[in-house]
């Protein structure tokens, strides 16, 4: 679910830069000008957060399959408990 949260912001921030690259073809030269900057920050933030993202995406899956699993165990267990308590009611 992470990942799907990362790659939204992704999608979000590439669709905000390209609806800046359809303004800026209007707009003025101090904004182009920071527009070409930023436009070599966001290459280089782009390929360093792929390359990063890849073992924190492990982790995180890893992570979560362990909270599912660890939940799975805790549901398992009230459904147990309410399972003892309802055959008590019934010999009761």
């Amino acid at each position: 679910m992470a990942e799907d949260k990362f790659e939204d912001l992704i999608d979000t921030l590439k669709q905000q830069r390209d609806e800046l690259k359809v303004r800026m073809h209007l707009g003025s030269l101090d904004a182009k000008d920071e527009f070409e900057a930023l436009e070599k920050k966001w290459e280089q933030w782009t390929a360093e957060a792929k390359a990063q993202s890849k073992p924190i995406r492990d982790v995180m899956e890893e992570s979560a399959k362990n909270v599912g699993s660890a939940l799975d165990l805790v549901l398992d267990e009230v459904k147990q408990s309410y399972e003892r308590i309802k055959n008590q009611l019934k010999s009761e």
